[in-house]
């Protein structure tokens, strides 16, 4: 009832202030008597209060708040924000291919006998596939193995080796079992023995 009384009294005293009155209301001791003078006092004071202006450095202190909010909405920082950059990663070298590594060529057939060569005298003409012959070729005669085959010849008497390329027809001597063009009998060393003891190695 007390309560009723003291808002209704509030309400006469203040009709065109009631933004002030629930302020004002949590003050008030409702269960103590109160005169009306009272009421009308206490109310003056809280107006006089509210119309009271900001100093200098509230003023100041306030436009600075202002300002820092504004900027933090702007750049979504607040200011115990701190932006880390991120480390620089490492710098890793890119490795170089190596080129496929070629499977070495298979040996398929083996025989031994006596080596001869040929060359002066029948440069520029062809060979038994139509190759013209010429100085310095890696190539040789045999009687049987196809044209194109890859045969290593190694000189049994000073281990030199070469890979020839089979592209004509001969020895026609028996117990020759090779005829080298002028540059493979070069690189085994033939060229002055001009016949020499020798294994063949057909490639694959």
């Amino acid at each position: 009832m007390k309560s009723s009384v003291s808002l209704l009294v509030l309400a006469g005293v203040c009709s065109t202030s009631a933004a002030l009155l629930p302020a004002f209301a949590l003050d008030l001791d409702l269960d103590k008597k109160i005169t009306r003078e009272q009421v009308k006092e206490a109310l003056l004071e809280r107006i006089s209060l509210l119309a009271t202006p900001l100093s200098a450095d509230q003023s100041s202190a306030g436009q600075s708040l202002a300002g820092q909010s504004s900027a933090d909405v702007n750049t979504g920082l607040t200011g115990d924000s701190v932006v880390d950059t991120p480390p620089e990663l490492p710098i890793v070298p890119v490795a170089k291919l190596k080129p496929p590594v070629k499977p070495l060529p298979s040996v398929v057939q083996v025989s031994t006998g006596e080596a001869s060569w040929y060359g002066p005298g029948f440069f520029g003409n062809r060979t038994a596939n139509g190759e013209v012959f010429r100085p310095g070729t890696m190539t040789a005669a045999h009687r049987s193995l196809p044209f194109g085959t890859k045969v290593r010849v190694t000189n049994l008497w000073n281990d030199r080796s070469a890979v020839v390329t089979i592209n004509d027809r001969g020895p026609f001597i028996a117990h020759r079992v090779i005829d080298l063009a002028h540059g493979a009998a070069h690189k085994l060393g033939l060229i002055s023995s001009g016949i020499a003891q020798v294994r063949l190695e057909v490639l694959r």
